[in-house]
């Protein structure tokens, strides 16, 4: 299982204003990104990006053995 603190976090500021937040493994080389939605706070979005990008994480370590 791929430790939190291995995760990269980028938020990226787009030209139009909008905002990006990226996750990347660097061992596995994965990456997830969303337009996070200005409404809500990012923390939140965060959290829950982070739980889908481990639950991807946990598949692809699952389909490798």
């Amino acid at each position: 299982m791929v430790a939190r603190e291995n995760i990269h976090f980028d938020l990226i500021k787009l030209v139009s204003g909008e905002r990006l937040l990226r996750l990347t493994e660097p061992t596995s080389g994965l990456s997830l990104e969303k337009k996070l939605a200005p409404e809500d706070a990012v923390v939140r979005q965060k959290e829950k990006l982070l739980r889908a990008f481990e639950a991807a994480l946990a598949r692809l370590e699952v389909a490798a053995t």
